[in-house]
């Protein structure tokens, strides 16, 4: 599923869209239409058509009458469906600086669950990830894309993700464990003098206390993370449920599914047990950057 989809000037969120879709599931098991749960709050057909789809921002008298003619009485469930709207409501206010970044492109949904974020767990098969990447690595990896030919267009790309760091600083930095395979390493983006930089640069930030960096040794051999890179997005309420984020070639997925974020944030953790504990993968990372020849 995309980050975001469009219905005329509304625009759908990952979170609004989790939530809609736990209402409509509420109200088929109930057997209620449209039309009546529209009437119980006072409301249009359309208007429960865009909860559900999550195309408007939530109220919490409307999610709580609902729930209750829906027959929800799990004080639990209910409050975590109020916490997904109040992460919602936070998020689509949100005048974040990449709503105005065109460069941003499809990153700015992405950057804007990142922004109000508590934690994320990164694994990255071939790619430093981003939050870590110099300017220099991610202008090389812009200019190699091969989609972008202007210069200053490279430059606004490169400027999208440096401010994304600013996440790493602050009163309340983003805590980020990131676990990367050997591979993203070894693979010179750049040149040596630029992947060299890189290195050094990662092992600086390895030391940031709500910095936690792994490396997965190719020593390892197979490991359940093998397919494909993914982020996975938390949230400072522990009610909250966990957004995955998986880039392709051609798309974006979301996995707003509550069962499988879980099974991503499992695979994670698995593979995470197999990496380098952060003392050693610090030590390995150092002696790739020797190896480096400018």
């Amino acid at each position: 599923m995309n980050g975001s989809a469009q219905q005329g000037n509304r625009a759908s969120t990952v979170l609004g869209r989790k939530l809609g879709g736990e209402l409509l599931r509420l109200r088929d098991a109930s057997g209620k239409t449209q039309q009546q749960a529209a009437h119980v709050i006072s409301a249009t057909n359309s208007k429960i058509v865009k909860m559900e789809r999550g195309w408007v921002p939530m109220r919490d008298p409307d999610i709580r009458v609902l729930c209750e003619f829906y027959g929800q009485d799990d004080q639990k469930a209910i409050s975590r469906l109020l916490d997904l709207a109040r992460l919602d409501r936070e998020r689509r206010k949100a005048k974040g600086w990449w709503q105005h970044s065109p460069s941003a492109g499809g990153l700015a949904e992405y950057i804007a669950m990142e922004d109000v974020a508590s934690r994320v767990r990164t694994w990255q098969l071939s790619l430093i990830p981003g939050l870590f990447q110099t300017a220099e690595y991610a202008r090389s990896l812009a200019v190699s894309d091969g989609v972008w030919e202007d210069p200053d267009e490279i430059e606004r790309i490169v400027d999208v993700r440096m401010r994304r760091q600013a996440r790493l600083g602050g009163e309340k930095p983003l805590e980020v464990y990131a676990v990367v395979w050997e591979a993203a390493l070894r693979q010179q983006v750049g040149g040596p003098a630029v992947m060299k930089r890189q290195l050094e640069h990662l092992l600086e930030l390895a030391k940031l206390p709500h910095v936690r960096l792994q490396v997965m040794p190719f020593q390892s051999g197979g490991h359940p993370c093998v397919a494909s890179s993914f982020n996975v997005v938390s949230f400072a309420d522990a009610k909250a449920v966990d957004v995955v984020h998986v880039d392709t070639i051609t798309s974006t997925v979301w996995v707003e599914n509550e069962g499988e974020a879980g099974t991503y944030s499992s695979f994670f953790d698995r593979t995470a047990r197999q990496s380098l504990a952060p003392t050693d993968s610090a030590s390995l990372i150092d002696s790739i950057s020797k190896g480096m020849s400018p």
